[in-house]
Order: structure tokens, then sequence, then C-alpha cells
């Protein structure tokens, strides 16, 4: 795959689809900078990654013979993402893949939704996004090379019920991907959003606790695939991540991956 002694920085990487690519990029010999909360907010009311998660995760990385660095942050600080960002070039002297993961979830009509529901969903997995880019890009112009990889949703694709905000802020990241795609082009950097539908991860488990629902109606909701299976792993979404800032996607930038299980066929 041509990865080995690149560097990689994932936010959100504790647990779920960040951790899963972390740990597939380090099977490639990839270096990561892992950054994440690892901490508990008021919204959206289910149980994020840990610090222990953080720091076990920097453990396994180790076991497979990488170089990691974490970061406890959050992605809506621009001090917090900065210092991060300098400190991994310290180490590192390059960021070779930026993958925009951290996000958070949570149902409610539109109307009803208080202005910190709206402010918590779109400062991180819009603006989160966005920062962490304003700080990696430079160096990604200065080495002339460089892939982003935004993890929107299918809710970046279409509307769902009862996730305005949610669906806003993953349509925003495909505006990003494009924007950027143009203005990084020159500078032989790629851009590319993926598009998951629902993913095993720890949040399916706390949108469920809080709808008062099992794990599988959430997903049904959430989803209704087309393939029979109620929601695709993370190693599934960490696989295409691995394609696709591999050398076997260099021509690939601007686009929207797609990881539906046929979600958006029906």
């Amino acid at each position: 795959m041509s990865l080995k002694n690149k560097v990689a920085f994932i936010t959100g990487a504790a647990h779920g689809q960040g951790r899963a690519t972390a740990l597939a990029l380090a099977k490639e010999g990839v270096h990561i900078v892992a950054f994440d909360i690892a901490k508990q907010l008021p919204y959206p009311g289910y149980e994020l990654a840990s610090k222990n998660e953080l720091e076990s995760l920097q453990e396994e990385l180790t076991a497979l013979g990488v170089q990691s660095v974490i970061f406890q942050g959050d992605v809506r600080r621009s001090e917090d993402v900065k210092d991060a960002v300098a400190a991994a070039l310290t180490i590192f002297e390059t960021i070779d893949i930026l993958f925009n993961n951290a996000g958070i979830c949570a149902y409610g009509l539109a109307h009803e939704l208080t202005e910190e529901a709206w402010d918590f969903m779109l400062d991180i997995n819009l603006k989160g996004a966005w920062l962490a880019a304003k700080y990696i890009i430079p160096q990604m112009i200065k080495q002339h090379s460089g892939v982003i990889i935004n993890n929107s949703s299918i809710a970046g694709l279409r509307g769902m019920n009862r996730l305005s905000h949610y669906a806003a802020s993953k349509w925003g990241l495909v505006g990003l991907t494009k924007s950027w795609a143009i203005e990084l082009a020159p500078h032989n950097i790629r851009v590319v959003s993926i598009h998951p539908t629902g993913v095993n991860t720890p949040m399916n488990d706390g949108l469920a606790f809080l709808e008062g629902e099992t794990v599988e109606e959430i997903a049904v909701k959430s989803a209704g695939n087309l393939l029979p299976v109620p929601w695709i792993e993370p190693q599934d979404v960490a696989d295409a991540v691995l394609f696709l800032v591999s050398e076997k996607a260099r021509f690939i930038t601007g686009s929207q991956f797609v990881l539906d299980a046929g979600l958006l066929t029906r």
C-alpha cells in the first residue's frame, strides 16, 4: 500500500471508527497521532470515549511496532488542535494523512432543538474538521503531498428524519471536501469524504439508550440497508480509509466514497 513510515493525524481516535482506522493504518507501518476529547460532555448525553481508551490505544499501537503520540483535546478549541499539530510536527516533522473522524449524533426535531444542541453538533462535526485541516494543510503544502479524509455519513447525501442538525453538519463536510480539493490540487493534496451507513460503534449503544430502544431498532431507524446487514463494522470504514489514502487511489479527489450497504439505492 506504500504507506510505511507515513504519519496520520486522527481525530476521535479513542474508539469506534477512529480507533479501528488507527490500528489498520498502523498495521501498514503508519505512525499515528491520536487526538480525542476522551471525556464526557453535556451533549449528546451518551458516553463518549474515555482517557483510558485513548491510553490503551497507544499501547496497542506500540505493540504493532509503530510510533504514536496521543493528545487529549477538544476539536472545537483552536488552541487544542493547534498545539497538538505543532507537537506532532516536532516529533514526526510531517503529517501525511488527516482523518477528520471526530463526531457526535443525536435525534431531535428541528423546531425542538436547543441552540446548545445545534452548536454542539455543528462545532464538533464541522468546525472541528475545519480546524484540524487549518493547522495541518500548511505542512502538507510545504511537503507538496497529503491526503485528507472527511468522515461524513449517508446523512451527508440525503435528508434524515429527526437528524437535521446532524445532516447539516455532514452535508457541510461535503462542501469542505469539494472546496478543499479544488484549492489543494495544485499542491498534490487529495481530499475525499466517506459516507458510511450505520456503523456498529459505541455511539449506536448511546443512541439506543437515549431513545429508549434496542440497538437493533436503532439500526433499522438509522439505516435500513439494502444488503442483509443491520450495519457495517468499524473495520469496514478503516479498510475504506486504507484504500483512499494509498497510491491505489492516487487520482481520487473531491469525491464522495459511499459505504452504505446499498441504502442509498432504495
